[in-house]
């Protein structure tokens, strides 16, 4: 998911009815009805007809960080969306997610819709973050760009959250490493007082309706709603994800689908972190190999020692955690901090400062790069990401609970990637969806017919969504592939011309990019 530093420091027209209503429930607030359009399933005409009410995108601001990126933005303007709770009971309680917009400035296709993954990363402030560049690129003209933060997350309502601020640092502090019996125990009453808490703050109904099934009938009900009778979607990550089960689930109803940073639909959970830990450690050994051309770099001149270096570097804070401020850099945010910098070669100067600060025992720049990956900001307070992540998570994967296969992904995980390993025995407790209060909803995947091209980019040097689930991904959709040649994690609208310019003409004509295009 990207969550880096990066965010935070920045055809004919579709025919549609549409009825502008200045005037609202609240000042400056622009009502607007551009639905019902394309197919609308029985029952929901209510949800996929509903008028939209615009408005100053200020109030939807949860975090500072998102506040940074929502205040005083002239171009933006943001509403929610009313959506069923549970779709088997679509009478029942609603629920709002979310929506910020950017309208095109000139011929209109539609609109492209916009997840940054996660799961639990926020739409809105992602697309927030991409509005400058989009607007002064071609899509800018042709498609109002749309960010959406999936039910349970962000601005959207009710907020799925589990632990209060002081509760998720204090968490953040605890290690967690010892894998003797008394510290596997130990671990697994502390992930059951988490799932429980969950389930008073949240409540079970919540939890039991945020996994992917239920945010891709969301993103068929914005498609109609917001005048569209196809979906021109962006995923990233976990955003890839939506885009499939869409793809599975409403096939008649796309137009066009980008797909950045593949999770793989074909591997199981184990094969899936197997190979993740994989790419970190691939990512780790080529930002060691720039490291060692540095005059200043902290982990030394040979890159073969990398992985010890690092280790006894940041193997100390379990014991003795660093001071910050008034709060304390412990081994996991150190941890979190290296992985967040993974995400883009942009942050390797940021994590060499970082760990050579750490030799001289500091902790500042390792924990303001952990703090990004978790979305806390400079006042404490956290958004919604990890909860969520969390939340989704446990509903759209089976817990994995056999001992024997968790000690053989544990001892399997340190072997992939040795820069991460603690030095305790190979063994894992049972995590929180093991003790989850509600079941699974995720649905076996099955093969997609009727769906048109689509485009699936991905990185060969990507840590947290390697290059083979890409090709994976393309395969299973029967889509077109593009391959970019880097160290990050998904690359689509950051800069790259040949990534951009290809992207850009398959959303505005469809055309895919030559079989075997390569962008470096």
């Amino acid at each position: 998911m990207r969550r880096s530093l990066l965010l935070l420091l920045a055809l004919p027209v579709l025919a549609s009815c549409t009825s502008v209503v200045a005037g609202s429930p609240g000042a400056g607030t622009v009502l607007e009805r551009r639905g019902p359009a394309g197919a609308v399933p029985a029952g929901l005409e209510r949800f996929y007809g509903q008028q939209l009410g615009w408005e100053d995108c200020d109030g939807y601001a949860t975090t500072g960080a998102s506040a940074s990126l929502l205040k005083n933005r002239r171009n933006l303007e943001c509403a929610r969306l009313e959506v069923p709770l549970d779709y088997a009971e679509p009478d029942g309680r609603t629920i709002r997610v979310g929506l910020l917009r950017q309208t095109a400035t000139g011929e209109r296709i539609g609109s492209l819709l916009v997840n940054p993954g996660g799961p639990g990363g926020s739409g809105m402030t992602s697309a927030a973050s991409l509005a400058t560049t989009v607007r002064s690129s071609p899509l800018g003209e042709r498609f109002d760009l749309v960010g959406f933060d999936p039910r349970g997350i962000g601005a959207s309502e009710p907020r799925i959250r589990c632990l209060t601020d002081a509760e998720r640092d204090a968490e953040r502090l605890d290690v967690d490493v010892d894998t003797s019996p008394e510290g596997i125990a130990q671990t697994e009453a502390e992930n059951r007082q988490y799932a429980e808490k969950c389930a008073r703050t949240s409540g079970e109904d919540l939890l039991a309706n945020v996994g992917t099934r239920d945010v891709v009938r969301d993103l068929d009900v914005m498609r109609s709603a917001l005048g569209d009778e196809k979906l021109t979607y962006l995923g990233y990550s976990y955003g890839t994800h939506i885009g499939a089960e869409y793809a599975q689930d409403f096939p008649g109803n796309v137009r066009a689908l980008v797909l950045d940073g593949a999770v793989d639909p074909t591997q199981s959970q184990v094969e899936s972190l197997i190979a993740q830990g994989a790419g970190f450690q691939k990512s780790f050994d080529a930002f060691a190999a720039w490291c060692a051309r540095q005059a200043d770099c902290a982990l030394g001149s040979d890159p073969a020692g990398a992985n010890r270096a690092f280790r006894d570097l940041t193997l100390p804070l379990v014991q003795r955690p660093v001071p910050v401020g008034d709060r304390q850099l412990a081994y996991n945010d150190a941890i979190t901090g290296a992985i967040q910098a993974m995400y883009s070669e942009e942050l390797w100067t940021a994590l060499n400062s970082g760990l050579t600060e750490l030799r001289g025992g500091g902790g500042e720049v390792l924990m303001l790069l952990a703090d990004s990956y978790f979305d806390r900001d400079a006042e404490g307070r956290y958004g919604s990401v990890t909860d969520a992540f969390t939340a989704i998570n446990c509903v759209d994967k089976p817990a994995v609970t056999d001992r024997a296969v968790l000690d053989d992904l544990a001892r399997r995980y340190k072997e992939a990637a040795p820069f991460l390993d603690d030095g305790q025995p190979a063994a894992a407790a049972l995590d929180v969806c093991a003790f989850w209060p509600v079941p699974p909803t995720a649905e076996a995947p099955e093969p997609v017919s009727g769906l048109p091209p689509v485009l699936v980019v991905s990185t060969t040097g990507d840590p947290a969504t390697p290059y083979d689930a890409g090709v994976s991904l393309a395969r299973e959709l029967g889509g077109g592939l593009l391959t970019f040649e880097g160290n990050q994690h998904t690359v689509y609208l950051q800069g790259n011309g040949c990534v951009d310019t290809a992207g850009h003409e398959y959303l505005i004509s469809l055309t895919l990019p030559a079989e075997g295009t390569r962008c470096s």
